[in-house]
């Protein structure tokens, strides 16, 4: 039984109203005839029919409140309202034996003819629960819905008449629910296979039946009927037969009263004289580093609240303990957060990685939150710049439109043209969600006005006004582009045609973008000004989006190129982007370059978005023209007395860059890498683009571990050779490096859980945990190398020819 077979919520505690969309009516519907004509024969002139559907909600067999009409519908080949319906009746007023009538009423017939048909269904199930999502309910022919207790008119299929169709239908229902795990490319097959499956079913069947599909409201967790007061529902007998029983205990997750009644006693603040002197014993002592070793995302135990409160007083000093400190407190008793907020401004300054923590949605305290901005105000700018993807994100966990975080950015970014930028492009970007964005609106005013206020010097040789205007052109130029991406798909025949057409708009109707009026800060390096496009030097890539490739003229006489996209959801990528650069930082703070490739990435919308472009082919390519990567590299470096005949230096910068990929793929669980997303470029650096799949999703079966392909490791002279050892060692020192900084990984992850990147807000609580699984972080620094190795090792096994069942499935993964 799953775990959340426990959770739900009870009808009699929620006080919304009774909502349902009325979606489509299936099925072919015989045209109405013209009525009242004796002269009527076999041609009869036909109408089209004009449907609405009237929908009643029956209490234990009487109406309730008056009947809702949807608008009309013309004839077409179907009939879609796909009309919200909200009754003036809550979901608390309801009993067991509540129904919902649905009539299908046609105006174009005659006076005697309007009745298509009606169909009734239950709102709770045999379980007591409320039915949610889709139901496709079947029309009772010429009869009116019956919402009596035993309905003449039931919109259930008949056990008897039930098919194949019906039983996917079913299923379909759980799909769209959530109640059935996605995986991608499965799905498109089965949804393809069902398809035929529905019109051999028509064909078979004809088209007899009409059904009416209504689209109930879905909530977190299921809904159990239960009226206000004492449960009366009395539980059904037990079957002589393994039955298995589903109990619902109210209790379940709440707090036990009685531990936490002896836990407020423990905590009596009239003994705060006494904590004040408490030292922890050798074996308390061992439990606190324990407890403070723990990750961010774990959550403390009764106990380990307690010792923590208890030693208050003594963890002053250690500036690793307030955020542990912060989560044990009882925030709803005022003098117990009075005092922890005393304490918290005594304590030891904590770390920037512990103030991105005090920012999650865990701490709601406002002083909190404060506190942690003003740790966040020591950090420099390029620091500040590593996290403000994250902390744009944290505004959602703010109490206020104008909260302190919101200012604090506001102000940083008026000091540096980049941060300004950054943020601008951060919030326009989640201005599309319903949700937040009044919130983000509300900072984008604040930069705004904040801006243009700014007078002249104060930011270079540009006023606030400038300032702000060529930041704004920033959007009018992605605009620009948008509309060339459109006429551009437009152009019937292949790429060359699409690209001739590109330079045609730059040269001819567009050629304000081939010389600026005033130079554009790039959106991609706001600190580089562009001056116009070079139509001969841009293309088109050969790909269903037909994204451009650009090349921009720079102020100081260079030239930079970009890849604009429209039609993909780049913000996936700009996080992973983000935290590729992130680890790069942090692994030569500890003296290891790995050459990593942290290329730019800036998503301009939520469909939109700008990449630098990087000078280097697919593996696939390389493979296919040179048939190894080791004689691609002779090309360009050749050396007689070097191995495998290429420059030392460049082999090194392979194996490097091989090394570091490996190690970020694998903590971040990217999927779905082929030849055609691991890219090398010709001075030996090899890195990955795509990031469509993340925290273990992967659109192919039984992906290996470790993101190693058979052609890297011949590279390298095979798994024999000291080559590939010195790989599995950069590996091994590379992993443990990130390992220290694992809080700071978690934390900004954390930050962006409330997010819209498909793979974190599908499950973002189990997408942070499979991070922190991927850190081992209950094994010391010696068990982690031999750990990693023993990873690497079952990975490159697996490319090579061996009698394993799952090693041949790893295999399969790169063909």
């Amino acid at each position: 039984m799953s775990g959340n077979e426990f959770r739900f919520f009870l009808s009699c505690d929620i006080n919304l109203p009774v909502t349902y969309r009325i979606e489509k009516l299936e099925g072919k519907l015989l045209p109405p005839k013209l009525a009242d004509s004796d002269n009527v024969d076999s041609t009869t002139e036909e109408r089209k029919a004009e449907l609405y559907v009237e929908s009643t909600l029956y209490v234990d067999g009487a109406p309730f409140g008056l009947p809702m009409r949807t608008r009309l519908e013309t004839g077409a080949p179907s009939f879609c309202w796909n009309e919200l319906i909200t009754l003036s009746t809550k979901y608390r007023d309801l009993t067991a034996n509540s129904q919902l009538s649905f009539t299908v009423w046609d105006v174009s017939c005659g006076k005697g003819g309007g009745l298509i048909g009606g169909a009734t269904i239950h709102l709770f199930n045999m379980k007591k629960q409320l039915k949610t999502g889709k139901h496709k309910l079947r029309l009772w022919p010429g009869k009116e819905a019956d919402g009596s207790i035993n309905t003449t008119t039931p919109g259930k299929v008949p056990r008897e008449e039930r098919g194949e169709l019906e039983r996917l239908e079913k299923l379909v229902n759980k799909y769209e629910r959530g109640q059935i795990q996605r995986v991608d490319w499965l799905d498109r097959l089965a949804f393809k296979a069902m398809d035929k499956i529905k019109e051999t079913e028509n064909s078979r069947n004809g088209s007899s039946h009409l059904y009416v599909v209504v689209d109930f409201c879905s909530f977190e967790h299921r809904v159990v009927f239960q009226e206000s007061g004492a449960n009366f529902l009395l539980p059904s007998p037990i079957a002589s037969t393994n039955e298995l029983v589903t109990v619902y205990d109210p209790e379940v997750g709440k707090i036990n009263p009685s531990e936490h009644k002896q836990l407020k006693l423990a905590r009596s603040l009239n003994r705060g004289i006494i904590d004040r002197d408490l030292k922890p014993s050798i074996t308390e002592r061992k439990s606190i580093q324990r407890i403070l070793k723990y990750p961010p995302t774990r959550n403390l135990s009764g106990d380990e609240r307690q010792m923590l409160w208890k030693f208050r007083f003594s963890l002053m000093l250690e500036k690793r303990a307030l955020t542990k400190f912060l989560r044990c407190v009882e925030w709803s008793d005022v003098q117990e957060a009075k005092q922890a907020l005393e304490l918290m401004h005594k304590w030891e300054s904590i770390d920037l990685c512990d103030a991105l923590e005090l920012l999650s949605p865990v701490f709601e305290s406002e002083e909190v939150r404060a506190y942690a901005v003003s740790v966040l105000e020591k950090a420099d700018d390029e620091e500040l710049q590593c996290y403000l993807l994250q902390l744009v994100q944290a505004l959602r966990f703010e109490r206020t439109d104008k909260s302190r975080l919101s200012h604090f950015l506001v102000q940083r970014s008026l000091r540096n043209v980049e941060l300004a930028s950054f943020l601008r492009w951060f919030v326009a970007v989640e201005l599309h969600d319903p949700a937040y964005a009044k919130r983000f609106y509300c900072t984008y005013e604040i930069l705004e006005e904040s801006m243009l206020k700014l007078g002249a010097g104060a930011s270079g040789d540009e006023d606030g006004y400038k300032l702000w205007q060529s930041l704004v052109r920033q959007t009018e130029l992605t605009a620009q582009l948008c509309s060339i991406m459109r006429d551009v798909r437009n152009v019937r025949g292949g790429t060359q045609k699409k690209i001739e057409k590109l330079r045609q708009l730059l040269s001819g109707l567009l050629s304000e973008l081939t010389y600026f009026d005033e130079p554009i800060r790039s959106p991609l390096a706001p600190g580089m000004l562009i001056t116009g496009i070079i139509p001969s030097e841009s293309s088109i890539f050969k790909s269903a989006l037909h994204p451009l490739r650009l090349t921009f003229r720079t102020a100081n006489g260079g030239c930079c190129k970009i890849i604009f996209k429209k039609g993909d959801d780049l913000r996936q990528d700009q996080l992973v982007v983000q935290m590729v650069s992130l680890m790069d930082r942090l692994l030569k703070l500890e003296n290891l370059d790995l050459h990593l490739t942290p290329y730019r990435v800036l998503a301009t919308g939520h469909d939109e978005g700008m990449l630098e472009f990087i000078p280097s082919k697919p593996l696939a390519q390389i493979i296919s023209e040179h048939r190894s990567i080791v004689s691609y590299l002779q090309k360009f470096h050749p050396d007689e007395n070097g191995p495998f005949g290429i420059t030392s230096t460049c082999l090194e910068t392979f194996i490097k860059s091989c090394a570091g990929y490996s190690v970020i793929t694998y903590i971040l669980g990217i999927g779905d890498r082929h030849l055609d997303n691991l890219l090398l470029r010709d001075d030996g650096r090899l890195f990955h683009v795509d990031f469509g799949f993340i925290l273990g999703r992967d659109p192919k079966p039984f992906p290996p571990p470790m993101k190693l392909c058979k052609e890297m490791v011949e590279a390298m002279g095979g798994a024999e050779s000291q080559y590939y050892t010195r790989f599995k060692s950069y590996c091994c020192e590379a992993y443990n490096i990130l390992r220290k900084s694992s809080n700071l990984i978690l934390n900004l992850f954390h930050l962006m859980a409330g997010s819209n990147i498909p793979d974190i807000a599908s499950d973002p609580e189990k997408g942070i945990l499979k991070l922190q699984e991927k850190f081992r972080l209950d094994l010391d620094d010696e068990e982690c190398i031999h750990f990693f190795q023993d990873l690497i090792n079952e990975s490159v096994s697996a490319l090579f020819p061996q009698m394993v069942e799952t090693i041949h499935r790893w295999a399969q993964y790169w063909r």
